[in-house]
């Protein structure tokens, strides 16, 4: 009996090709397997995965030259050196980027979800544990700057499990949250009607009755956001608070990317042991932890990538662009710690003996 290698990935044959046209790479991250893993096509067509050992990987950053990674107690920002690339040991001239560790915050166990910078260069974050929007910063563990009216206590009690932001001119300005609560996961009862999305700027509720909404985007001037408990990618109306399904998924949707014509959606399998997430409408399917590329002109699935083994969720999904073959070493091993990047030149530290 053959036995699949780690992380075993089936992909339709359009994934690479979409990965080619677009010239970008995609940034995944799996808090049950504790990696964040960069999707790229090679030069014969086929699709790489590099997959690294970030513990409890949730929310993703990616602006220009740096990535910014939540983990289980940290955040960190790693720097794109691809100079160092040429004369990587383990494999010289292979990477067009190329990650290396440059700070860790250590803001403690507080369930970091999505994270952006915004135009003024801070590092916005999702706090789910105290249900705000926070700044990550080398001041304090964290430094919150919004959290919705109706609570009228700051703790780390998972109030209304605030989870998804959605920047809009470089600020925030949606969240999404699974209810309108003010007691210690007190959205529980009601997960799979009291989703509802916020607007940050004016404190108004923009759509209601939301069944678990993740991962809103303000794209071509629309709102999108994913409702995991049914499996659907929408579109809101911020006028009236309707919504239009796009696309129907077979799995847990949480992640979402756009480039060019193209979103991309994360999907994850039912995990029976989380109450939350048992008898969700979507546990009928046939469930899939992945990737699934949706063309948004048309409003069609296009392209898929779904793990065999090892992973079971996905939590964010973030493009890397104008990249073929992105590198990345972790804050973990040892490797990082002689990666030497300056303005001038970067070069690899010589081994102790």
């Amino acid at each position: 009996m053959n036995t699949l290698p780690p992380f075993s990935c089936t992909f339709s044959a359009s994934f690479a090709d979409i990965l080619n046209n677009l010239n970008c790479s995609l940034a995944i991250t799996t808090y049950q397997a504790g990696k964040l893993i960069f999707l790229s096509a090679n030069n014969e067509g086929r699709v790489q995965q590099l997959p690294r050992d970030f513990k409890r990987a949730m929310g993703l950053a990616i602006d220009k030259n740096r990535l910014a990674i939540a983990t289980e107690n940290e955040v960190i920002v790693l720097g794109n050196a691809p100079a160092l690339a040429a004369t990587y040991a383990n494999k010289p001239n292979y990477y067009d980027h190329f990650y290396v560790p440059r700070t860790t915050y250590y803001t403690g166990a507080v369930d970091l979800h999505d994270m952006a910078w915004d135009k003024q260069g801070r590092l916005c974050a999702v706090n789910t544990l105290f249900s705000s929007l926070v700044y990550i910063n080398d001041q304090y563990s964290f430094e919150p700057f919004w959290t919705p009216p109706f609570i009228d206590q700051f703790a780390s009690e998972d109030y209304c499990h605030l989870n998804g932001m959605a920047m809009k001119d470089g600020a925030p300005k949606y969240v999404s949250m699974f209810g309108a609560t003010n007691t210690a996961k007190g959205w529980r009862p009601q997960v799979q009607t009291g989703g509802l999305i916020m607007d940050v700027e004016t404190n108004a509720i923009v759509a209601s009755g939301l069944a678990m909404p993740h991962s809103p985007r303000w794209i071509n001037g629309a709102l999108y956001c994913l409702l995991s408990a049914t499996g659907e990618l929408i579109k809101i109306d911020t006028a009236t608070g309707n919504y239009e399904v796009i696309t129907k998924h077979n799995g847990f949707v949480r992640g979402l990317a756009v480039y060019g014509d193209y979103l991309f959606v994360g999907l994850s399998k039912n995990r029976e042991k989380a109450s939350v997430k048992r008898n969700l409408p979507v546990g009928t399917t046939t469930m899939q932890c992945g990737v699934d590329i949706v063309h948004l002109p048309t409003a069609t699935i296009v392209a898929s990538a779904y793990y065999q083994n090892s992973a079971e969720e996905i939590y964010d999904v973030q493009i890397i662009p104008d990249t073929k073959c992105p590198g990345v070493l972790n804050h973990t091993a040892a490797t990082h710690r002689n990666a030497l990047h300056t303005p001038m030149v970067c070069f690899w530290a010589a081994e102790k003996n």
